[in-house]
């Protein structure tokens, strides 16, 4: 293999390498911004109602009349 054939190659796999680097952080910033958004969707969600304001028998009573 000729010394051009062999720094052709090392060009090329430092350039692979380069690419992947940067896809990779691309990768993991769409991944931190998709976490972001379903932690305030979780958060948006409203806090259930207590037993003491729906009278006590909210969530407790099985209406299983046919």
């Amino acid at each position: 293999m000729e010394s051009s054939a062999i720094a052709s190659m090392a060009t090329e796999m430092s350039q692979a390498r380069v690419q992947q680097t940067a896809e990779l952080a691309v990768l993991k910033k769409a991944i931190d911004i998709e976490a972001a958004g379903a932690l305030q969707l979780v958060q948006a969600i409203p806090p259930m109602p207590t037993v003491s304001s729906t009278g006590g028998v909210a969530g407790q009573v099985i209406n299983v009349a046919v």
